[in-house]
């Protein structure tokens, strides 16, 4: 029988991971609402297809063939209640651990509840019925097929996950009928690897581990990823809320985040995840990505993840420590390029930017940096701190909401140490009656950037700048909580018990950070108000993002500048391109 496969994407690349994962095995009842996928599979001779008219029926064959094969069987029946009478086969295979697949078809979810016929809401299913559930759409744009492409794989490593079991995929069709694909996509397969597990060999190639937000690190942990690093000429993309302290460290943000160029050291051919959420917003690009975790699910941020890592990192890292020790040209490469950006930053505007610049390398040993959500915690990422110095933010959530708390709670913890934080105004006054909390202690010390608004809505590449002065009055909140009155915090914060001081400019700003780094604990907490203006900011954001430029994107523009749009489109007109 010749190949022909239906023209919708998501069954195609539902049909293209179920050879990728060598799943053969189809039990089809009959209907309309699945012929999408039966058609399809039908004409292919890599399945070995069953026929069964009682969905209640094919469940309990499809427990017979797992159990006995010890392979993967795929169910598929039509919408109406069809699929309600697969419940006590797929009870059974819940039980037994067996690996059933239940592709249900649907109409459009946009039906539910409107008394269409053949439809019923599949969005509920009993917890002792399948291990996991999802529902697959129609692709319209890349991000769908990015979506789907997860959701199928995840439910197909279900399938022997923690024993195996059975998993249910409510397939969405529009019921087309053309079938004149002849070819499956490319799709990205995604395996999962226990400790039991012979791991795949590290490919040749640039190879990078990226550091989201992570818990302290331990001795052995650093040793086990240096000793990585060392063997495979690796570097370690972090960024402050990493805490990776090794030899391999880049920090990545300066040179990733230029708009007009990314340098080639950031194209890699394996990226290893490990952590947590970051808010450096990775421009690290892989063509492969493996996250390394305890909890193995796949948290697939960079849209490249073909392998999870179900173990502890130090398992992950010793596993891979056979060899000598290397070059480290990959790690040269990529300090070069930091301290070539570096040394051409121009003088900034007095800013959060400035600001962090000043103090970055100056902090006093030991001490802790909680970042405010998000200008703060970006401008601090552009410059490196002492090693000694470990770095949080509420990356978790990602809100502004908690920032102060957060830092004073971490106080407590270690009332010998200094505890820094770093936040914009509205996440100060949000969080402000945490300031006044009775055991503050004299380890802490904010540095509160009052720009008057939410600053972020006002930079030149935030959306809502195309808006102007207009943006103010309702996108960034301005003219809240005093409108940069010199007063309002001065009097809270000396009320409280806290040294306060402020600076409108540069040399203000000099003149009291020397009191506000001081290494020693001092009589009592401090809080540093900095008045800065949003264009500043934006202008400084500005500044340090367009400071390299690639050759490619410059002569874009230079052609662009003598031909104009006009004669740009007939030079492509020309070329045919």
């Amino acid at each position: 029988m010749n190949t022909h496969y239906t023209v919708e994407k998501h069954v195609q690349i539902l049909i293209a991971l179920l050879k990728a994962n060598n799943i053969r095995k189809i039990i089809a009842s009959p209907g309309t609402t699945n012929i999408t996928f039966v058609a399809s599979v039908q004409s292919d001779n890599y399945f070995e297809m069953y026929s069964a008219a009682d969905e209640r029926s094919a469940a309990y064959i499809a427990c017979g063939l797992a159990a006995e094969s010890g392979e993967p069987v795929v169910l598929s029946c039509t919408g109406a209640t069809a699929s309600r009478n697969y419940y006590p086969g797929l009870t059974e295979a819940y039980y037994r651990h067996l690996p059933i697949l239940a592709v249900t078809a649907s109409q459009i979810l946009s039906h539910t509840g409107g008394y269409f016929p053949q439809f019923i809401d599949r969005s509920v299913v009993a917890k002792d019925v399948v291990k996991h559930s999802a529902v697959i759409e129609p692709i319209d744009c890349p991000d769908d097929e990015w979506k789907v492409t997860n959701q199928i794989n995840v439910a197909l490593l279900e399938l022997f996950r923690n024993g195996g079991g059975p998993v249910h995929i409510n397939c969405v069709t529009r019921y087309s009928k053309d079938f004149s694909v002849t070819e499956l996509p490319k799709v990205r397969v995604i395996k999962r690897y226990l400790t039991r597990d012979e791991l795949p060999k590290i490919p040749s190639g640039k190879i990078g581990i990226y550091v989201g937000s992570h818990p302290k690190w331990t001795d052995t942990l650093t040793a086990k990823v240096d000793k990585f690093c060392s063997v495979h000429n690796t570097v370690v993309f972090c960024d402050h809320t990493s805490n990776y302290k090794g030899k391999y460290k880049v920090l990545s943000s300066l040179f990733g985040s230029q708009d007009n160029c990314h340098p080639e050291v950031l194209n890699l051919d394996l990226l290893i995840h490990i952590g947590y959420i970051s808010g450096e917003y990775a421009s690290v690009r892989g063509k492969n990505v493996w996250r390394v975790n305890p909890d193995g699910e796949l948290r697939d941020v960079f849209g490249k993840t073909t392998a999870i890592f179900q173990m502890e990192e130090e398992e992950f890292f010793s596993r891979y420590h056979e060899g000598t020790t290397g070059s480290d040209e990959f790690l040269k490469d990529c300090r070069e390029t930091y301290d070539r950006i570096y040394q051409k930053i121009p003088e900034l505007p007095f800013s959060n930017i400035w600001c962090a610049k000043q103090i970055s390398k100056r902090l006093p040993e030991n001490s802790v940096l909680h970042l405010g959500i998000l200008n703060s915690l970006r401008s601090w990422n552009f410059f490196d701190i002492p090693n000694s110095v470990n770095a949080y933010s509420n990356v978790g959530g990602f809100g502004i909401d908690g920032n102060l708390s957060s830092l004073i709670g971490a106080s407590l913890a270690a009332p010998g140490k200094i505890f820094f934080g770093f936040v914009g105004d509205l996440a100060f006054f949000y969080d402000m009656n945490s300031v006044g909390n009775r055991h503050v202690g004299n380890n802490v010390r904010i540095m509160l950037i009052n720009n008057g608004r939410g600053t972020e809505f006002r930079n030149y590449n935030h959306p809502a700048q195309r808006f102007n002065d207009d943006a103010d009055y309702y996108m960034a909140a301005a003219w809240h909580y005093g409108n940069k009155s010199q007063e309002l915090v001065k009097n809270y914060a000396e009320n409280l018990g806290y040294e306060y001081f402020s600076a409108r400019n540069k040399d203000e700003f000099l003149l009291s950070v020397e009191r506000f780094l001081t290494p020693e604990i001092t009589a009592n907490p401090m809080i540093f108000e900095v008045f800065t203006d949003s264009k500043d900011e934006s202008d400084a954001l500005f500044a340090i993002r367009n400071i390299e430029k690639e050759a490619t994107t410059s002569a874009k523009k230079l052609v662009k500048n003598v031909l104009g749009e006009k004669g740009i489109k007939f030079v492509k007109k020309i070329v045919g391109k």
